[in-house]
């Protein structure tokens, strides 16, 4: 079944760039009509003329709840409704010993995770109810479910997102509401170049190198790139998915099945020029 959102609203956050970008492309080339949020205004802004009507932009900085609020609202003035869900903002921290944790540092990753999530299914509900139904996806990662692939408080609260996925599809799914999570692998995006401590600028270009290195720290001969996510945040949000929900579909290349070496030590030492 080609997925066909003909008629459909979706909120996407974290979509000024990298898998939240792509997935705003692919939504929109299904039929539907994003309202795209981001920090990013810059970017944010430039975008709007590329996709003409089909997308606005609004600012959210997702650790706070009434901006939260306001975008699902800011999805229902400007396009009418809401029927998808795209949770995806987010970023990954540097690596720090477990030993050396900063307690707010830990707090903001589990705000910026998992709560931004919450709240976010939380505004939403009333509003995909209120039309029959809809799709939420959250981004997890690899990084849930296995060790090595991300810093600590990253990794544990990607394990959350998952957990968060499935008690929300339990709670939802009466309500005609499924809730899924997408788990990426090696993905080329700037989220490994700020996890290293690098600002914003270097991480993007820090992307495309990460885009010919990571084939190799997985089984299947392919870099992932951010549309082999978008393409499945699109299969979940369409009726393709009609009875997928509480499920973590891994976009990983294979990498999730142990037959690779540590994300840490692998692809990192690679781009530090250690090998």
């Amino acid at each position: 079944m080609t997925p066909n959102l003909q008629g459909k609203v979706a909120l996407v956050t974290g979509g000024a760039s990298g898998i939240g970008l792509a997935a705003v492309e692919r939504l929109i080339m299904a039929g539907a009509q994003v309202l795209m949020t981001d920090i990013q205004d810059d970017k944010g802004r430039a975008l709007e003329p590329r996709f003409g009507g089909q997308m606005a932009y609004q600012r959210c900085d997702v650790l706070i709840e009434a901006e939260i609020e306001d975008a699902v609202a800011a999805a229902v003035r400007r396009f009418g409704g809401l029927d998808i869900l795209f949770n995806n903002a987010g970023q990954a921290g540097p690596y720090v010993p477990i030993e050396a944790t900063d307690a707010d540092a830990w707090d903001r990753t589990f705000a910026l995770l998992v709560r931004s999530a919450a709240l976010g299914m939380k505004h939403a509900t009333p509003v995909m109810h209120g039309r029959g139904g809809g799709a939420v996806i959250n981004t997890a990662s690899i990084a849930g479910m296995m060790a090595n692939c991300g810093p600590t408080d990253y990794s544990a609260a990607k394990a959350a997102v998952i957990q968060l996925t499935k008690s929300a599809a339990a709670e939802l799914g009466p309500l005609g509401i499924r809730v899924n999570a997408i788990c990426p692998g090696l993905i080329a995006t700037s989220i490994f170049g700020v996890s290293m401590g690098l600002d914003r600028n270097i991480a993007d270009q820090m992307a495309a190198q990460i885009g010919e290195l990571a084939w190799r720290f997985q089984p299947l001969n392919k870099s992932g790139a951010a549309t082999h996510v978008a393409d499945a945040v699109v299969f979940l949000a369409s009726e393709a998915a009609a009875f997928v929900s509480g499920a973590s579909l891994v976009v990983d290349g294979a990498y999730s099945t142990g037959a690779s070496d540590p994300w840490a030590s692998g692809l990192f030492a690679v781009l530090e020029g250690a090998e």
